[in-house]
């Protein structure tokens, strides 16, 4: 868990919470042990159950377990109500795991997650896709509902926040944050999501950004590095540095916190060239970004790459400002960042980007 109130009402009511809670969604813990227990070998073996409380799951998980939680207290009880079970506990925050990229094969988060904004989560669920393996086994539990981070009237610990999500927006950020939806159940009012990471790139994203970059797909050197735009001849990174926009070369974490830069992609797929994608691919993903856009209400959209825009907007579009806006935001669009677009110099790249972000 994150958030500071709910934190300390944890910390001081620890004994108390407990004493008025039990496990639950014990089907659902049973389903995703099995979905961890089919995920390939090979790997990583730990499994996180973050925001783990008291540790009610933790003898129903997979062994060897994580026991993630930012409550101290909580910690302290897990091996007594875990039945036995001893299991490295880590205090930490959801927002900034301090864990090793792809160190996990699976990943419990029941009830968690609410307890941060929900202009942090995507950004949270981007350092949870860096620390699973590909087709890790991922369970989520969310309030569903449509409010930012706020008390609850009828809390019987008050001070704690919640975060609530209609379950379309909550389907887009999952999507953005490189995890395959597998399903998504409605219980009393809580979204219990099944998914799977995916080999591809997270968004780095949020509310109010100075701009949102915007690339075709990621490729699959860039899904194995966990960074867009990664590969050596890729013009991108020492464009933006030029354009002033950033200050750290590949490091879209940094972009996002200190510029305000967030990143995504018109289609989520990786794949080995931009080629391989359809014209059906690049509209979904346009009316994802349009949710998108309208949601965190970028300064400007800057789409990197011509092809993704013509084959889902305007097959004559040229470099520069559109007249279409996405999510009623400014749009810009210019050539793609590749070593293989010989046609376009880094400093035409970096006047694109410049002019961009002087549309903000």
């Amino acid at each position: 868990m994150g958030r500071e109130p709910s934190v300390a009402v944890y910390e001081s009511c620890a004994q108390e919470w407990m004493n008025r809670r039990t496990r639950q969604y014990g089907d659902r813990l049973e389903h995703f042990a099995a979905r961890v227990t089919r995920t390939p070998g090979g790997g990583p073996e730990t499994v996180a159950d973050l925001g783990c409380g008291p540790g009610w799951h933790i003898d129903g998980l997979p062994q060897p377990v994580l026991a993630l939680d930012a409550s101290r207290a909580m910690l302290a009880e897990v091996g007594a109500v875990a039945g036995g079970t001893a299991p490295l506990r880590v205090a930490a925050d959801l927002r900034a795991l301090p864990l090793r990229d792809r160190c996990l094969r699976g990943a419990w988060a029941s009830r968690s997650y609410i307890h941060l904004a929900r202009a942090e989560v995507p950004l949270a669920l981007a350092d949870l896709h860096r620390t699973l393996v590909p087709g890790a086994a991922v369970e989520l539990h969310l309030f569903e509902g449509d409010s930012e981070w706020d008390e609850r009237a009828d809390d019987d610990f008050p001070g704690r926040r919640f975060s609530r999500w209609p379950e379309g927006w909550l389907r887009d950020v999952l999507v953005g944050a490189g995890l395959g939806i597998e399903g998504i159940e409605r219980r009393d009012k809580v979204l219990l999501v099944s998914a799977t990471r995916l080999h591809t790139l997270a968004d780095t994203v949020a509310p109010d950004m100075r701009m949102l970059v915007c690339g075709l797909n990621p490729s699959l050197y860039a899904a194995d590095v966990g960074v867009g735009f990664a590969r050596g001849g890729n013009r991108f990174w020492p464009a933006a540095l030029a354009a002033g926009l950033v200050s750290r070369e590949r490091d879209p974490r940094h972009a996002l916190v200190a510029h305000g830069v967030g990143m995504t992609d018109l289609v989520k797929r990786a794949t080995r060239k931009a080629a391989e994608l359809s014209a059906a691919e690049y509209a979904a993903g346009l009316e994802r970004l349009e949710r998108l856009a309208e949601r965190l209400e970028p300064g400007i959209v800057c789409f990197v790459g011509l092809a993704g825009w013509r084959a889902a907007v305007d097959r004559r579009a040229s470099p520069g400002p559109q007249s279409r806006h996405i999510g009623g935001r400014p749009a810009y669009l210019m050539p793609s960042t590749s070593g293989l677009n010989a046609r376009t110099s880094l400093q035409d790249l970096t006047a694109h980007l410049r002019a961009a972000a002087a549309l903000e």
